[in-house]
């Protein structure tokens, strides 16, 4: 939601469960200023490319692109306990990079989805210029690594 101030924050998937409808406006036009922002100062290549707002942020884009393009983003309590299954995106090692995982409650059957959906995001990503590498973790856990083009 609109913190007076700060301007629309998009859903990393760390924070409360809010309901779609109270976003939905909130983010339509949230996404359409990236868009506009990417069309005035990419030129031709136009919103093909991440801007470099979204270079300098790359959490707050990739999370913005992610909720835009319809894809749930996980959520936790006031404990930071898991209560909704979806994307998660956090900074990765590395100046500019993001990872995103799909997460979920205990028992909720995240990892069986993993990889179905983290290729759903790569997708999203990807049609929006994002550079996109699914990994597979130390347990066995997928993730993507998510960068700008070079």
């Amino acid at each position: 939601m609109t913190d007076p101030g700060r301007g629309f924050e998009p859903a990393t998937g760390d924070g409360a469960d809010v309901p779609a409808g109270r976003r939905e406006a909130e983010l339509r036009t949230a996404y359409e200023g990236l868009l506009q922002i990417r069309r005035l100062v990419n030129g031709p290549a136009g919103t093909g490319v991440p801007a470099p707002w979204e270079v300098a942020r790359p959490a707050r884009a990739v999370a913005l692109a992610l909720e835009a393009s319809g894809m749930a983003p996980s959520a936790v309590d006031r404990e930071g306990r898991r209560t909704r299954t979806g994307y998660r995106v956090a900074a990765a090692s590395g100046a500019g990079r993001v990872e995103v995982t799909w997460v979920g409650p205990p028992g909720a059957g995240a990892a069986a989805e993993e990889q179905e959906r983290l290729t759903a995001c790569a997708a999203a990503l990807g049609e929006l210029g994002w550079v996109c590498l699914l990994y597979r973790g130390p347990r066995g856990r997928r993730f993507l690594e998510v960068e700008p083009p070079r």
